[in-house]
């Protein structure tokens, strides 16, 4: 399946909840399903709904494909600790994702297009792979080329409050990996408990 391009907000509403990374815009006005019957459907949605929809708030958050997702899925599993905990980690480590985190841009799909363009570098050499896993003590720069890009990015909204496992250097935009995320690291509701069992 093929990363997503259509309605975003349909998709959150859909879910039920915000998602920061597929759009900067918020459902709080209609926070109910689309359609004509979203405001008064109450359907209980059954064992294998609950997984889906616990996987697909990832999917559209981090903007990846089934594929990948499985991919990682995959990965974690293989790991000797939690597999909930490093799929996280696994999620969060990713070049785009750090860059959204650190508030270079309002989405996961502005930071990857940031990153597909040539504008960031990762101790510095450039890194056009959004999937880039980084790790402790990383430092992520925009270069000059990009510096009008991210400054609008920043201009159009307010960024989401940034984690404590990133320091960010605002006037030079730079970000360097402090830590490591935890199962917390993900910025809305999640159960990674469902999302495991779906995949296993």
């Amino acid at each position: 399946m093929s990363r997503y391009t259509g309605p975003r907000l349909r998709v959150m509403r859909a879910l039920g909840v915000n998602l920061p990374g597929l759009s900067g815009k918020s459902i709080d006005k209609n926070p109910h399903p689309p359609g004509q019957h979203g405001p008064t459907a109450r359907r209980k949605l059954s064992l294998y709904a609950e997984r889906l929809r616990e996987k697909q708030k990832l999917r559209f958050h981090y903007g990846l494909t089934e594929r990948q997702m499985r991919i990682i899925a995959e990965r974690a599993a293989r790991a000797p600790q939690s597999t909930a905990l490093i799929f996280v980690r696994l999620l969060e480590l990713r070049l785009d994702n750090v860059l959204f985190r650190a508030g270079f841009a309002r989405t996961n799909g502005a930071s990857r297009q940031l990153v597909r363009h040539g504008h960031v570098t990762v101790n510095g050499h450039v890194l056009d792979i959004p999937s880039a896993r980084l790790r402790r003590g990383d430092l992520l720069a925009i270069r000059p080329s990009g510096h009008k890009a991210v400054r609008l990015q920043q201009a159009k909204g307010e960024a989401l409050a940034r984690p404590d496992w990133i320091d960010v250097d605002n006037e030079a935009l730079t970000a360097r990996v402090t830590g490591i995320p935890d199962e917390a690291a993900v910025p809305f509701p999640i159960d990674m408990r469902l999302v495991v069992e779906f995949y296993s």
